[in-house]
């Protein structure tokens, strides 16, 4: 447990066991930064989003033209690969904007299960085509074929996205770092792992034209790897946002975050109990503070109205606060 210090910062408008009221207490605001925050963080998701669906769409565009003009297998995988996160992208973009919408009469705690869920579906999909992209390498490994020479372009251009892939993770990654957006960091590390893709694709496009009586072997083991690759990532995917559809306890940071906000304002004595929710862009906050067991009615409850704007000021993607007021006795602890 936190107890408040009496130096603690406090809003200036909060109140005192002074200032009870004999009128209605009016809910207190949140400040208008904290829709501007929400506002902004939209935007520069789905500005970094279309910014990778253009990225990876020149790497697709690449790749399957060496592919019909020299045909390549593990090269094949990677570009189906890429698609991938291109309709990851897309679906990503939509869910964004769905998850944005406020609460209504039918979904009071908002629509922020739209990310996760967008998510599980495309975790899904990536499982699905990795595992059938690895069923179709496995067959056509074992027919017949004629020898063909390779070309080491095959090997420059996935090397080539992998590098451009990796300018890309590192450039997303710094704005995740600078807006504290888990989901961005995560997306910069979805384009670290298709650049090792990539990268895998360009060895075994190496080794086959260096080696061409193995090229044949040696193109359909590159891609039976990268296959793989798709399909762990893809069940990666499903697990990930099943821990969020399924109220997965969130990272300790998140409580201290809360935990301090709470203190800060005056006349909470000690925090007895913290429950939170994240659903995509959403978090929802059940805390129980405990107060002065004198106090009125009217400054408990204000005292209550201060916690859940400074929770949400400085946590601006908390979507409600439900504030549990218990009296404070100080052997009880």
């Amino acid at each position: 447990m936190l107890a408040a210090r009496s130096n603690s910062h406090h809003p200036q408008d909060a109140p005192t066991s002074s200032e009870a009221s004999v009128e209605f207490p009016e809910p207190v605001a949140p400040p208008e930064e904290v829709s501007e925050a929400r506002t902004g963080r939209t935007n520069r998701l789905l500005w970094i989003a279309g910014a990778g669906i253009s990225v990876r769409l020149l790497v697709i565009a690449a790749e399957l033209t060496a592919v019909v003009l020299l045909g390549s297998a593990a090269l094949f995988v990677d570009a189906m690969a890429t698609l991938a996160d291109v309709i990851a992208s897309i679906g990503l973009i939509v869910a964004i904007k769905l998850a944005e919408r406020p609460p209504d009469d039918d979904h009071p705690f908002g629509h922020g299960r739209y990310e996760p869920l967008a998510g599980l579906q495309l975790g899904t999909l990536i499982t699905l085509g990795g595992g059938a992209l690895f069923i179709s390498q496995l067959i056509s490994a074992a027919q017949p074929h004629q020898a063909k020479t390779y070309s080491i372009v095959l090997a420059i251009i996935p090397a080539a996205a992998a590098v451009l892939l990796e300018i890309a993770c590192r450039w997303v990654h710094s704005y995740g770092r600078r807006e504290s957006s888990s989901a961005l960091i995560a997306e910069a590390y979805h384009y670290r792992v298709d650049a090792i893709t990539s990268v895998l694709a360009a060895v075994g496009m190496l080794v086959a034209v260096l080696l061409p009586n193995l090229g044949h072997l040696t193109d359909h083991v590159f891609a039976l790897l990268l296959a793989g690759i798709m399909t762990w990532l893809g069940i990666g995917a499903c697990r990930e946002n099943m821990h969020q559809l399924l109220d997965r306890t969130p990272d300790e940071s998140a409580f201290e975050r809360v935990r301090t906000a709470a203190a800060r304002i005056d006349g909470v004595l000690d925090i007895e109990k913290i429950r939170i929710q994240q659903a995509g862009p959403d978090a929802h906050v059940d805390i129980d503070v405990e107060v002065d067991p004198q106090m009125t009615v009217d400054d408990a409850h204000r005292i209550a109205q201060f916690v859940r704007r400074e929770i949400q000021s400085d946590w601006p993607f908390v979507r409600e606060v439900v504030v549990h007021i218990e009296p404070y006795f100080a052997d009880d602890h």
